[in-house]
């Protein structure tokens, strides 16, 4: 694998208080990348902060506010950003669900990587610098108990692809990855899902897990996107994210 060294660099981490985010700050900061980690609960900030050292740098603040991500684009001019801030869904099937119970990731996930992408293009960042925007494996596979979250998530896949088009056309030199990580209960989002799908199967949630294979673990999501960011073989796209590794989306 070619690597670039991530010693010099700056990464902006968005929802890194908790789950994937915490865990991508976390290895990148052990990469020896300068992290800025943002995200609404500075209480979880900052036990993050005291869990990695002090050198790792907070930002409270809601990352889905436009002023936000033009703000601190421009203040940390960041060679590596991850969007992977979003919003829990409500989980019931479509019937259930109101409009904006269903629109809920859509004002939240794809809101924001729309924001923080755009920025980057504007600003824009460096040539050479990395943005991966955090999708799910329900862009492909679909998600009938979280209401849109599967569009939404689509739909930041979409929005990454076209950034990337930008790029290109632009000559701007920057890389616009999705990730697409396959449903881990490992996270709070993850668990509520595993825990809902298996109430509706009529089943306790070993025996859906059992069904299921095994989940994603955050260390492992933590790998893969510092893979994604170190590694020059990965070029723009989307990426699927399974215990098996990294392949490329259809």
């Amino acid at each position: 694998m070619t690597s670039s060294n991530q010693t010099s660099s700056t990464a902006l981490v968005t929802g890194a208080s908790r789950g994937f985010g915490r865990a991508i700050a976390s290895a990148l900061h052990a990469e020896g990348a300068s992290v800025v980690a943002v995200a609404r609960n500075a209480e979880l900030l900052a036990s993050l902060r005291h869990e990695v050292g002090g050198t790792l740098t907070t930002e409270t603040a809601d990352v889905a506010d436009p002023v936000v991500a033009g703000t601190l684009i421009q203040r940390y001019r960041p060679d590596t950003l991850i969007l992977n801030a979003g919003a829990e869904p409500l989980y019931r099937p479509l019937h259930q669900h109101t409009w904006e119970t269903f629109s809920r990731n859509w004002d939240v996930d794809v809101r924001h990587a729309f924001h923080w992408i755009r920025e980057a293009l504007l600003l824009p960042l460096l040539p050479g610098s990395t943005v991966i925007a955090m999708s799910s494996g329900a862009a492909v596979a679909g998600s009938p108990l979280s209401g849109g979250y599967a569009g939404a998530k689509s739909t930041i896949r979409f929005i990454t692809g076209y950034a990337a088009d930008e790029s290109e056309r632009a000559g701007l030199g920057i890389r616009f990855i999705s990730l697409l990580p396959k449903l881990t209960p490992a996270t709070d989002l993850g668990s509520g899902a595993v825990a809902a799908y298996a109430r509706r199967d009529g089943v306790d949630v070993g025996e859906y897990l059992a069904r299921f294979g095994p989940g994603l673990t955050h260390d492992e999501v933590g790998k893969a996107t510092v893979d994604l960011v170190t590694s020059t073989e990965h070029v723009p796209g989307a990426y699927l994210l399974t215990p098996a590794g990294l392949t490329p989306a259809a």
